[in-house]
């Protein structure tokens, strides 16, 4: 069982996350949701669609300019606590990696710190178990946040994943946050090159076998783009295929920016599982 929130999933339930950018460089929407009022109008959608969990992010991921926590803070903590107010039984994630922000927005009401650079600010993990929130534990190869990997090499990939996610995870529940709570995330493109994330991706279901609830981060990433040789905005068919996969494989959350399309993919693969039985049935009977 993953609780997170007010939301209890159950372990065959697939759970979307949709991004919401809170920056002016975002690599996939160039600032889209930047302003109050279209990232408002994005979490409306969201929610429509079907997504469980927003996710809110101060900082771009990739390299640019230097964002200071009380700036990343202005970006996310207000909005958190508005995002909170219209929609009370929202999951709420903040994509950060700061224990003050993580802080800050947990006070203003979000469920679940994202921490997508694997531990950098070991605090953040205390962070989480002081306010009682979810947790995502991330590989990331040991790569300083907003950083690209150069050369970077492991003799297992999925065997550093493995080894630092649940270790993650272990030192979490140590400090106390909830076991419900935890999600370990296999940190795609981040201290990756694309044949690692490929590896991960076809080496999941190692993932799912420790128990631990899988979140995957797939949505129009690099490794997507090199694989098929497209631009961001054409990525989207090999990210569905990506998500299809990860979703055989025991993948459970999904951090995306297409909802919608995400949960027709996902309600088609839970029905294949058995999982989910069709939304209509008439074929044949009558």
């Amino acid at each position: 069982m993953l609780r997170l929130g007010r939301r209890e999933f159950g372990p065959h339930e697939p759970v979307i996350m949709a991004i919401v950018n809170r920056t002016p460089d975002s690599f996939y929407d160039q600032g889209a949701t930047f302003r109050d009022e279209p990232a408002l109008a994005r979490v409306e959608q969201a929610v429509a669609e079907g997504a469980a969990i927003i996710d809110i992010g101060g900082v771009k991921a990739g390299p640019g300019e230097e964002v200071t926590a009380e700036e990343e803070a202005r970006r996310t903590v207000g909005f958190v606590a508005e995002v909170r107010r219209r929609h009370p039984d929202v999951v709420i994630s903040v994509d950060t990696w700061r224990a003050d922000v993580g802080a800050a927005v947990c006070e203003a009401g979000a469920d679940v710190l994202n921490d997508a650079w694997g531990g950098v600010d070991p605090a953040l993990a205390e962070v989480a178990a002081k306010y009682g929130a979810g947790l995502v534990c991330t590989h990331a190869g040991g790569a300083e946040p907003r950083t690209r990997p150069h050369r970077v090499a492991y003799e297992d990939v999925m065997a550093d994943i493995l080894r630092v996610t649940v270790g993650l995870a272990e030192r979490a529940i140590a400090l106390g946050v909830r076991r419900d709570g935890i999600m370990i995330d296999p940190g795609h493109d981040f201290g990756k090159n694309t044949r690692h994330s490929l590896e991960a991706t076809r080496r999941l279901g190692e993932m799912a076998e420790t128990g631990w609830p899988v979140l995957v981060s797939l949505s129009n990433k690099d490794f997507v783009g090199e694989t098929l040789d497209r631009p961001v905005k054409e990525r989207v068919l090999g990210t569905l295929a990506t998500t299809a996969v990860s979703a055989w494989l025991g993948a459970q959350v999904y951090r995306v920016h297409e909802v919608a399309e995400t949960k027709q993919v996902l309600d088609m693969v839970a029905s294949i599982a058995g999982h989910r039985p069709p939304a209509v049935a008439r074929r044949g009977l009558a």
